[in-house]
């Protein structure tokens, strides 16, 4: 989360926390156990005693600041009163660079390590998890649901789950084996990494990154399909846009993403496209050498993790009504 002092920061509707005035924060010393035993860490022994991060995100974010401890609340479905965690490791972030909105004071961590929020809460959560994000794009936005123990186990039908791998390497990420996705008539295969993950389900990355091959048929196919005006996009980065005329209705074809265990998953045009101005909508998937499952491409998806059993499940869902 950004904290003061704010040497970079992005800009933020509610006032960055100030750790100086909280009495239940404190800095994490570079003898501490976290510290040593995370891979993001280090210590200037010169200069300071306590410890550092530094974090990059698949999508380029980066944030670095302070390893540090503090008390944290989240309510209880069951009580509908907070409950503190006392000594939750956060990231104190003085400099932090990337895709933000204003409304947004940092990144949960929900990777399977150690020192993620899911990470920490496992003990009492019993490593299950899941969230619903509600379109950012589509007028006033409404909050989305994150949740964690029997609340956050996705059981209901119509769900489809994948397993997730644990990447040596990298092993906090979420792997999975997408196996294809198809529009219109056209399937696109997606290529094989033996038992390897093919891509990154990553609710922190904005957009979702397919393989060369790939994106460039998925981009084909697009064109095939949208009868719309194409335009330059007004967003570095973007490389198929349309121009379209506001108040006016247009088609935008369905994606379906085919995960490995015959799961298949609807990506309708707010998970596809973003609108980049009034007139102009553009692709929201991007060209790139790792593969990613960006949040865009996640709303309106309820998304469960079962770290014990190692699987990820999807529903095609309404997120702005409670789950």
């Amino acid at each position: 989360m950004q904290c003061q002092p704010c040497k970079d920061c992005y800009k933020q509707d509610r006032p960055i926390f100030d750790p100086s005035t909280s009495r239940t924060y404190s800095t994490i010393p570079c003898v501490a156990a976290e510290c040593l035993d995370d891979t993001h860490t280090s210590c200037d022994f010169n200069n300071r005693e306590h410890c550092t991060y530094k974090v990059s995100y698949g999508d380029g974010s980066t944030t670095e600041g302070d390893f540090s401890w503090e008390t944290i609340s989240l309510y209880s479905s069951l009580e509908d009163v907070p409950v503190a965690f006392p000594q939750t490791v956060i990231g104190c972030g003085h400099n932090n660079v990337g895709i933000f909105g204003e409304q947004s004071s940092g990144i949960v961590g929900l990777g399977n390590g150690p020192f993620s929020l899911a990470g920490q809460l496992k003990p009492k959560t019993g490593g299950t998890f899941s969230y619903c994000l509600t379109p950012m794009y589509e007028g006033d936005a409404k909050p989305s649901y994150l949740h964690f123990g029997d609340r956050g186990e996705v059981t209901v039908k119509g769900a489809v789950s994948t397993p997730f791998i644990i990447d040596i390497a990298r092993p906090s990420m979420y792997f999975v084996v997408m196996e294809a996705i198809s529009v219109g008539s056209k399937r696109i295969e997606f290529p094989r990494n033996g038992e390897d993950g093919n891509i990154l389900i990553d609710s922190g990355a904005t957009m979702t990154y397919l393989p060369d091959e790939v994106y460039s048929g998925l981009e084909g196919e697009m064109v095939n399909e949208v009868k719309l005006p194409r335009t330059n996009s007004p967003i570095k980065g973007l490389r198929l846009c349309f121009g379209i005329t506001p108040g006016e209705e247009y088609h935008i074809p369905t994606v379906f993403a085919h995960f490995k265990g015959g799961g298949v998953v609807e990506l309708h045009s707010i998970n596809t496209f973003v609108k980049a101005s009034d007139t102009v909508i553009c692709l929201a998937f991007r060209s790139g050498s790792q593969a990613i499952f960006g949040n865009l491409a996640q709303q309106d998806i309820l998304v469960g993790y079962d770290t014990q059993h190692n699987t990820v499940t999807f529903l095609n869902t309404d997120c702005t009504s409670e789950l």
